[in-house]
């Protein structure tokens, strides 16, 4: 018998395993202090979890934010973590998706990410030049600094993307 994956909304209670996935998912980073303030920024993030019966498997932050001179509705994709022993069955694809259309919902018209474009571009997101991020990239990291348009338009925003202060650490966007 195949066990559904669930999703919705993380709870404060699904703090100690949130804080436990991404240890495992990304041995190499210590994603937990971001994490954690970002959860406790909760008017300016969507955060979702995925869970196989009492198990949490999933957990991704969409941060809201803007750019410089701009008045739209922006987001920060991360950090997205899913266990290594479900990685590969479409759990990082479904929470993404879930999140992008609650985004849409409510009136986000575009959403970036600091991430591996080999994986990103299944959503549609593509290297941005328009918008800086936080921190000038290192040159290797330039096309994973990718967006996408939630609504039909193209999007022609320029700027600097604006986070709130759990993001601005330098050691997130400097090698």
């Amino acid at each position: 018998m195949k066990v559904e994956i669930k999703y919705r909304d993380s709870k404060s209670s699904d703090l100690a395993s949130i804080e436990k996935l991404y240890p495992e998912a990304f041995p190499d980073e210590d994603l937990v202090p971001l994490v954690s303030e970002l959860l406790q920024e909760t008017s300016d993030i969507l955060s979702l979890v995925a869970y196989r019966k009492a198990s949490l498997v999933g957990h991704v932050i969409f941060t809201r934010c803007r750019i410089s001179n701009n008045s739209n509705a922006c987001a920060l994709l991360g950090p997205l973590a899913v266990d290594p022993a479900r990685q590969g069955q479409g759990i990082g694809s479904a929470i993404v998706r879930l999140g992008l259309e609650r985004l849409v919902n409510v009136g986000v018209s575009d959403v970036f990410v600091l991430g591996d474009p080999a994986y990103y571009v299944r959503f549609g997101f593509q290297p941005r030049a328009g918008v800086e991020a936080p921190y000038t990239l290192p040159e290797e990291w330039r096309e994973a600094w990718q967006s996408l348009s939630l609504t039909d338009e193209a999007s022609s925003l320029k700027g600097k993307l604006l986070l709130p202060q759990p993001w601005l650490n330098p050691s997130l966007w400097i090698a």
